[in-house]
Order: C-alpha cells, then structure tokens, then sequence
C-alpha cells in the first residue's frame, strides 16, 4: 500500500475505499474522469499507455495520477480484466452540485476476468466461466458460471487430474477458492495463467437459496454457495438470472484429457491458439451466438449414452433430408440475437432500449420456426417445439413501448413510443406547443414593438427571456417588460405571459425525462419477470441451431451417419481427416480404411516421418467424437463403437511450466492412459520410447503394447520406428500390423498417404531429412553409413522365439515409478541388441572418420538442439572433407 501522504478529506476517502480492494485498481470518479492514484497510477498509465502526472504538484511528495474519460472507461476496463487484473469502479453517489461537504462515492461494481459481461463480437460464441473451489477430505467441490448467461453447473471431483481437466476445458481466467485449499494446488492452478481470488466469508443470501435446492451432495452445495457470495460481493446487483445449479458427473460424457483435447486441436490450433484449423472451425456453421455456445459445450463433452446419440442424428437426418425447409430455418436463425445474453443484460439492469427491440426481434422470429419444424416431422422434434415459447406477451409489450430506433442511452429520453403514456404524451405536446408557442411569441413582439432585432433566448440560470439591444429600449412599452438581465449591449426582460409558459415548458422537460425513464424501468421488470422463460426458450433454439450446422457440414463435406455398435467392431470405409481436408480445398485427400475386429487391440502402424501416421491416428479419434456429439462423420461408411475415453501422445512437447522434458511428459500421458483406460477406451500412441536410448525406448515400447494388449483391451493405434517390434503380430493376435506407403522414384521418395496391411520395409529416413533441406555432402555420407550398416546387418538372422536380453529390465527399471500389474515376458524383439547396434567395430581405416564415428558414438542426441546437431555434422564434414 503506497504511503498515505495526503491527508485531505478526498484522499482520506481514497484511501478508505482502497484498502477495501487492495488486489484491483481503484478507478476513482472525479467529474468526468475516473482517476487512479499512487501505484495504480504507475502501473495503470503503463499497462493502458496513458500519460502520469501528478497531483498537488508544490507538495514534497506529489501524488502519481492519471485518468480515464468516464464515456470511454469501458475500453480501458476491458484491457485490464484480458489482463487478468480486477478493476473496482467508485462511483459518485450523488450530485455534486447538491452535496454537502465530500460527495459520497462508494465501489459499485468490481470486475474481474471471470465476471465481465461486455464481449466483443468475436466473442459471442465464447462462454467467459467463473469457478470456483473447495477442498474436503481429498475432494473437491468444483462449480462453475457464466454470468452473462446465468448458466451454473457443480461437480464432485476425486482427483487432482480431474480437477484440471475441468478448468482447462471451460478455459477459465479465475477460480475463487477458500482457505480450505491447499497452496501447492493454488500455485498449480496459477501456472495455468488463472486468477485466484480468496472468499472465505459466505454469509445467508435467502433470495438466492432457490439456486441450490436441487443439490444432494454437501460439498456441492458449499461450493456454490461460495460462488454466488463471490458473484454478490463483487457485482452489487441482482442476480435474477442466474439459473438453478445443475451438478453433473464428468463420467456421463467422453472423458477427454486435456492433453488429447490441446493434441486433437479440439477448440484451439496448437500453432495458432485460434479456432481457425480446429475441429469447432469445421463444424461450426451456426447462425447465432447460443449456437455457437453451444457447439462448443457439445465439443467438450461427447455423449456415451447410446439412445442420446441417436435422438441427435435423427434429428440431423432429417434436417439433411429437407434442403428447402433448413434453408428456412437458417434465415429465421439469422435474425435471433442472443437472447441469452440479452436476458442476463435485463437482470443487471444494463439492458437499454436497443436491446429490448432486439429480444422483440427474436421472439417474432420464434413461430416461424416452429413452424418450419412442424413441417419436416413433429414427433422428432417435439422436444424442441414444445420449448419454442414466443413469450408474446413480452413481445407486444416492448412493441408498444418502445421505439425502433431506440437510442443507446436510456437517460436521455427518445425510448418510449408516443401513445405508450397518456402524462409523457402530456409533456411532450406541451414542449413541442410551448416552442412554437416562444417562436410565435417572438414574432408578434417584433411586430408590435417595431424591433426587428429581438429576440427570444434561454440559458439554465435565468431561463426564457426577451433580449432587446441597447439602442432598441426606447420602443418598449413601460407596462409589460421586466427587468432580468443587463449586458455590455443589451437588456433582458421578461413579461407575465412568457412567465407562464416558461413554467409550463421547462416542467415538462424535466418531468418528462424523469417519466420516461421510470416508464422504462418498469417495461425492463416486466420483461425481467420472463427471464425464465426466455432462457429455455434459447436452450431450444440454441439445440435447433447446432444440429442445423450439422446437417450443413455434412451435406458439404459428404459425411454419412456411423452405425453405433456395442460389440467392438470398428470399420472405418475410406475415413478422412475432416480439418486437413478442409484446409487442402481443391487438392485431393487420401482416404484410408480403420479396420479393428472385436478382438483385435492393437494397430501397429509403421512407415516414414511426414507419410501421415499422425494424421492417420487423429483422424480416427476425431471421426469418434464427431459420431458422440451426433454429427455425421468423414467416411464412406462407418461403424463404431461407443468409446469412454481418449487418449492421445501424438506430438513431441516440453512441458516449460514445471520443467519437464519430453520424454518425461510423453512416459506421464502414456502413464496416465494405461492407469486410466478401459476396455471400452480408444489410446493413440505416437512414436512412444523416442525420446531416450534405443533400447530404452524400444523396450518400452514393447512393454506398453504388451500391457495395453494383454490387461487393458483398449482399441489402440500405435506408430513407431521400431520395425522390430513387428514381429509382436507373431505373439500377440490382437496385434496386426499395417504401413503408410511410400516409394521411391528416381531416387526420390514419393508418400502415398495410404495405410496399407503389413509392415513397412524401410524407414527413408535420409530421404525425409533431404526433404528438410539437409547439405548434400551430409546426406550423401549419411547414405554411405547406411550401406555399411545394411551390409553389416545382412547377416544377421532373425527369430521371434528367444527372449531379448535387455528389455524386460529396462522396462522394470524405467516405469517403477508408475504401479502396474506385474507385467508378462517380453518376447524376444528379432536379436534387437545386433540389429540396432550402430556403433559396431568400424571398418574405416581413416584415423579422422574412426574419431567422427567415436564422438558420434557418444554424443547425446537428447541434450542437443536440432541447430547444435546441424553444427555438429558441419564441423565433422570439413573434417572428413580435410
């Protein structure tokens, strides 16, 4: 807290307030400004580039100040909070002209990330979620909202795994938390880049108690009831809006990790962070803001309940089957705005007369659709039909009330209809008769007096008046003309007649303002009375509007319905990767089958770097999520079964935040699916043992295929490098192989992007690092250790019956650390120790290439940055060359 260096009656009320908000910057109203003092003015004026001065510039220790305009704070507000700051905006309380002694200000609002509710454009497709959390007998009571749309969800959670999951799905900028939570997991969940605020005290909020009645579970009950505390203390305003708390169980839904949802590229491009190239960017053809919410939530959680499945793809087959009438349904959809938001707008009180012709808008819109969904097949849509209430009476009301050009300020008058009040209609005929009244006044007083220099004015201290110059006052009568004003060059007068309009006028300008507002105050309640309605009605529409954008996507990008199955069949017929079809337009997209029989486990996939085995892989897992949430899929022909979890190590990747290297994440997400899958779990493994020694990495390898295969049962599609480990298909049945084809023409290799029975014979590898652009003098004696190499290996035989000497310890020294049943033998992996053996006795006589080849035999790959490498190898090529 800066010094208190002031001690004047204003400062002293700074400070006062201050010190109730010390975690956010203080915006202070001073006049038209709010002004932020001592540090927040320091850091203010450098977060938002405004100008620091001072105030009490001859004082020894002057105060650092800036402002912001108070007509354009809203801007500034935003920067802060998408900064993860909080903002407390004191308001003056009263009229300053009118106050005795210091105007009285108090905290109206405190902003932070996880309750602003103005959002841009390019966000009304974005939830903003606030959470909040408790911690009790190694569980935590988790729960969640968004203010702008009253939404409020809770859950039980067990683990701490869970729990992230959980905020970094919803994306949360703050978490409220009680001292029940520990620091370790504070600190986690900061490194995450969320605020967390403290709110210990809950006191009794009775007009909320409604929101909670529902809950069974103690812990879920607390932990929203922290929430709403939260909410109350830092919004001061009514909360109508908010929605009875819903628990849910994460285990209803497809359990995606945060992990498999940042590999996928879900919601968000790993290049980018942005939704364009992800899987919510192809799907998302909605035409309102609910919609796209909506989309979203449905992304995040798949549906594992079979019959929920299919109630939604009846629903898109029969919109798919009915172009006419979806096109329909799309141009009503088109004029909904969002009534969600608007609905929570009308609860705070900021809903302004535009926004009530918008919710008319909408609602006009409402049978309509209704309409269009009768025509296609009532009983499919009966559930959306019976929710799609046009809540008329709202309707008519903000039509008589309220003009269709409404202003964007209600305080101005201009928003109520004329004929909507017989008083306002009143004041405003006396107003409009009054003017033309002062204006033929000023005529006839020209014409009587002979002046034809006078003139009729107003200014707010003497009102109406007669202005007659100086030279002029002879021609005035003496009887009727009274004295008000005297000026360098003229007089003003006033006369019993323009005395009595002038009261006349000047009450129906401030009554009529006053009336108007409080005219639609009282439309804003009657409309806040149907918020309940309203928001079920957005439900239905915002449903409607995603299973269109279904339909559309899958009309363009030919996808069909998938057969759901319960047994563990999956035949995927010419399956595509829908995003990376998308973004390659005109060019043609290799389809590939996914064919996995009920007992079979594992696909062992091999072939080349850049050949598409990653986008294979992907490729698979998001045609299952698109079958959960109800979507058609990119395939020919599809048959799946309903899966419970994913599970992704696709991609190599640091974790910065606690440093950890990519092996040690990679051995986490691998460790994490074999702890956690099921059966009924579909467990994408990419390249898995890569990142340390051969053996290392090869013996893992095999041991987790075996595990996977022989405890869990998991439908899993494996890629690796290691060609030996092929040679499982002769041990394990579950396990058959298959390759990314690839050729060579001319030298060149050419990918063929298609997934083919079998094992690859090769790996191409020089002929990917020259696609990288590698020195020709590199890869030239890259291929000539390769040749001795091959002629060193040709032979050595092969057999699939003795045990390898070095895998199975491996695998027991280096997965101690995650508890796992005991696992089985490995079988022998075709004499992987004389196979792999790169640094055999070199056959060079070369003094120079026998000490390249001893370094290179050293040398720790992992240690290195690819450009340490690259200068690595030039240094040993002008060496050779030497």
């Amino acid at each position: 807290m800066p010094q208190k260096t002031s001690d004047t009656p204003m400062m002293r009320q700074y400070f006062a307030i201050k010190d109730q908000y010390p975690d956010a910057f203080l915006f202070y109203r001073l006049g038209d400004f709010y002004e932020m003092f001592f540090d927040d003015a320091i850091k203010g004026a450098q977060l938002l580039e405004l100008t620091l001065t001072t105030r009490n510039h001859s004082a020894t220790n002057p105060i650092p100040m800036c402002g912001v305009p108070h007509r354009a704070v809203q801007n500034y507000i935003d920067i802060l909070v998408d900064k993860g700051y909080k903002v407390a905006i004191c308001e003056q309380m009263e009229d300053p002209k009118l106050a005795k002694g210091m105007v009285k200000r108090e905290v109206i609002q405190l902003v932070t990330p996880g309750t602003t509710l103005e959002r841009g454009a390019d966000q009304a497709k974005s939830n903003n979620y606030l959470t909040a959390l408790v911690q009790a007998d190694g569980q935590f009571g988790f729960a969640y909202a968004d203010l702008s749309t009253g939404e409020l969800k809770t859950s039980l959670l067990t683990t701490n795994e869970t729990l992230i999951n959980e905020v970094t799905s919803l994306q949360t900028k703050e978490i409220v938390v009680d001292a029940s939570v520990d620091d370790a997991l504070r600190e986690q969940i900061k490194a995450l880049g969320i605020l967390v605020s403290e709110q210990n005290k809950v006191e009794a909020q009775s007009e909320l108690n409604y929101l909670t009645q529902d809950l069974t579970v103690e812990l879920e009950k607390q932990v929203v009831e922290h929430l709403l505390m939260y909410i109350n203390v830092t919004q001061k305003r009514s909360l109508a809006h908010l929605q009875k708390a819903v628990a849910y169980e994460p285990s209803y839904f497809l359990k995606l990790d945060h992990n498999s949802k940042y590999n996928l590229e879900l919601t968000r491009s790993i290049r980018t962070g942005k939704k364009q190239g992800t899987l919510l960017w192809l799907l998302d053809e909605t035409k309102t803001a609910m919609g796209g919410r909506l989309l979203k939530q449905w992304l995040e959680r798949p549906l594992i309940v079979k019959a929920d499945i299919e109630t939604r793809q009846n629903k898109v087959a029969v919109l798919l089957d009915h172009y006419f009438e979806r096109s329909n349904l799309q141009e009503e959809l088109v004029k909904v705005y969002d009534l969600e938001r608007l609905a929570g707008r009308v609860a705070f009180g900021s809903v302004n007369g535009r926004d009530l012709i918008q919710l008319k808008t909408s609602l006009r819109q409402i049978p309509k659709l209704r309409y269009i969904l009768s025509e296609l097949d009532a009983s499919v849509f009966s559930d959306e039909v019976s929710h799609l209430d046009p809540v008329e009476d709202v309707a008519d009301l903000i039509d008589r009330a309220i003009v269709d050009e409404a202003p964007l300020s209600v305080t101005d008058g201009g928003v109520i209809k004329d004929g909507y009040d017989d008083q306002l209609d009143k004041y405003r005929d006396a107003m409009n008769n009054g003017k033309k009244w002062i204006a033929a006044l000023e005529a006839r007083e020209r014409e009587e007096t002979g002046i034809k220099t006078l003139k009729i004015g107003f200014n707010r201290v003497f009102g109406y008046y007669i202005e007659v110059t100086k030279a002029n006052l002879v021609q005035l009568p003496e009887d009727r003309y009274e004295r008000k004003q005297t000026l360098t060059n003229a007089e003003r007068f006033s006369t019993p007649e323009l005395k009595e309009h002038e009261s006349l006028i000047l009450e129906a300008e401030s009554h009529s303002t006053q009336l108007e507002y409080t005219l639609f105050t009282k439309v804003r309640e009657a409309v806040k009375g149907a918020i309940k309605r309203l928001q079920i009605l957005a439900k239905a529409v915002a449903a409607i509007d995603v299973l269109q954008s279904f339909a559309v996507v899958s009309e363009d990008y030919h996808f069909v319905r998938p057969t759901l199955t319960k047994s563990h069949d999956l035949a995927l017929t010419d399956g595509r990767h829908p995003v990376v079809e998308k973004v390659m337009g005109n060019q043609s997209y290799v389809p590939n089958d996914v064919t996995m029989g009920p007992d079979d486990t594992v696909m062992l996939i091999t072939g080349p770097n850049m050949s598409g085995k990653s986008t294979y892989m992907r490729q698979l897992a998001l045609t299952v999520i698109m079958a959960q949430i109800g979507c058609f899929v990119p395939a020919k022909a599809a048959k799946l079964p309903i899966f419970d979890q994913i599970f992704t190590r696709i991609g190599a990747t640091d974790d910065l935040i606690s440093g950890q290297s990519t092996f040690m994440v990679e051995m986490q997400e691998a460790n994490n699916a074999i702890k956690s899958a099921t059966a009924n779990s579909l467990i994408l493994f990419d390249e898995i043992g890569r990142g340390t020694a051969t053996y290392d990495g090869m013996a893992l390898a095999q041991a987790i295929i075996e595990f996977v295969h022989n405890h869990i049962h998991a439908k899993t599609l494996f890629s690796t490098h290691y060609h030996e480990l092929t040679a499982l298909d002769q041990e394990l049945p579950g396990l058959h192989n298959v390759h990314v084809g690839a050729t060579e023409q001319n030298g060149e290799l050419v990918f063929l992007h298609k997934v083919e029975p079998g094992a690859a014979d090769k790996s191409y590898g020089v002929h990917v690092a020259k696609l990288a652009g590698m020195p020709d003098a590199l890869l030239d004696r890259a291929n000539h250790i390769l040749t001795d190499l091959e002629q060193q290996g040709s032979t050595v035989t092969t057999s699939a019956s003795e045990p390898a000497e070095s895998a199975t310890p491996m695998v027991t020294e280096t997965v101690a650390a995650a508890p796992a049943p005991q696992v089985e033998p490995v079988p022998e992996v075709a004499h992987a120790e004389e196979q792999l053996s790169l640094f055999t006795e070199p056959t060079v006589t070369d003094p120079k290439g026998e000490k390249v080849l001893q370094q290179l035999k050293t040398l720790n790959l992992m240690a290195m940055t690819p450009m340490d490498v690259m200068n690595q190898l030039y240094k040993w090529q002008q060496k050779l060359e030497k």
